[in-house]
C-alpha cells in the first residue's frame, strides 16, 4: 500500500474518531444511513449522467491505483538506453534488437524502434509528444471525474438538509422540541456526509492521481530525450548524465546545500616571549 495513502487513512479515522468520541454527546445520531444514501446515491446518479458508462466503471481501479504503492523503474529504463545506444553506436543492429524485445516499456521500446529503422528525427519526435499528450489528457480526464464527484456530494447534502427542513417543517406546529432538534440533526447529516466524502475521498483521489500523472510525464519526457541524443549518436555517457538530471532531487538548483554545519574556528592568541 502506498505510505503517505495509509497516513492519510489512519488520520481520516483518527480525526473521525475523535469528533465522535470527544465532540458529541449521543454518537450515534451522525449515524444515519438515509441521510448516506442520499449523497452517495445522488453524486453516483449525477455522475453517470454526465460520464460514459466506461469511465464511470473506473473509478473503483482508480482508486486501487492510489492506494496501491507503485514501484518506480526510472533507473531501470535509464540503463536500458544507455545499453541501447552503446550497441548502437557500435553498429551491432541484432544486439540492439535483441536487447529491445526485453524491453518492458512499451514507449521506450516504441522510441527505439523507430531509431533502428531510421526515421526522421522530427516524425520520432511528434509522435513521441503525441503519445505523452494523449496520456496526460486520458489521465487528466479520469482525475476530473473525482474533481466532479466532489463538487456533487456538498450538493447532494443541501439536498438533503432541505429534506430534513422540509420535515421539520411538518413536527413544527407540534411544540415537541425534541423531535424539532432530532429533525434538525438528521437534516444537517446529509451535508456533513458530502463534506467528508468531497474532501476525504475525491478531492485527495484527484490530487493524487495529477501528480502520479507528473510524474509519468517527466519518466516519458526523459526517455524522449534519451531516444533523441541516440538518434543523434550522442556518446552513452553524456546520455546518462543528462537523464540522470531528469530525476535528481537537489534542495537548490543554484548552490549545493552544506552536509553539516562547519565548525567555528577557535582563535587563538599567542603571547609573546619575554
Amino acid at each position: 500500500m502506498n505510505p503517505s495513502t495509509l497516513i492519510g487513512m489512519l488520520a481520516s479515522l483518527l480525526l473521525l474518531a475523535v469528533l465522535l468520541m470527544f465532540s458529541a454527546q449521543q454518537p450515534g445520531l451522525f449515524v444515519d444511513l438515509p441521510a448516506l444514501g442520499i449523497v452517495v446515491v445522488g453524486t453516483f446518479a449525477a455522475t453517470f449522467i454526465s460520464y460514459p458508462l466506461r469511465e464511470v466503471l473506473r473509478i473503483f481501479s482508480l482508486i486501487k491505483t492510489v492506494v496501491r504503492h507503485e514501484r518506480e523503474y526510472t533507473q531501470e529504463d535509464i540503463d536500458e538506453l544507455v545499453s541501447l545506444s552503446r550497441l548502437w553506436l557500435d553498429g551491432d543492429l541484432r544486439a540492439v534488437e535483441d536487447a529491445l524485445e526485453r524491453v518492458k516499456n512499451p514507449f521506450l521500446r516504441c522510441g527505439v524502434q523507430l531509431v533502428i529503422d531510421k526515421t526522421p528525427l522530427d516524425d520520432i519526435l511528434d509522435l513521441l509528444q503525441w503519445r505523452i499528450a494523449r496520456l496526460r489528457a486520458k489521465e487528466h480526464a479520469e482525475a476530473q471525474l473525482f474533481r466532479v464527484m466532489a463538487s456533487y456530494a456538498p450538493a447532494f447534502g443541501m439536498l438533503g438538509t432541505l429534506v430534513g427542513l422540509v420535515n421539520l417543517m411538518f413536527v413544527l406546529g407540534d411544540g415537541d422540541m425534541l423531535t424539532i432538534g432530532r429533525q434538525m440533526a438528521v437534516g444537517l447529516m446529509t451535508t456533513l456526509y458530502g463534506v467528508l466524502l468531497a474532501n476525504l475521498l475525491c478531492k485527495p483521489v484527484a490530487v493524487k492521481l495529477e501528480r502520479r500523472t507528473e510524474q509519468r510525464v517527466v519518466v516519458m519526457n526523459m526517455v524522449l530525450q534519451g531516444v533523441a541524443m541516440m538518434a543523434n549518436k550522442r556518446s552513452p555517457g553524456l546520455m546518462r548524465e543528462t537523464l540522470k538530471s531528469f530525476v535528481a532531487h537537489y534542495q537548490n538548483d543554484l548552490r549545493d546545500e552544506p552536509v553539516r554545519s562547519a565548525r567555528a574556528l577557535i582563535p587563538l592568541k599567542w603571547k609573546a616571549r619575554a
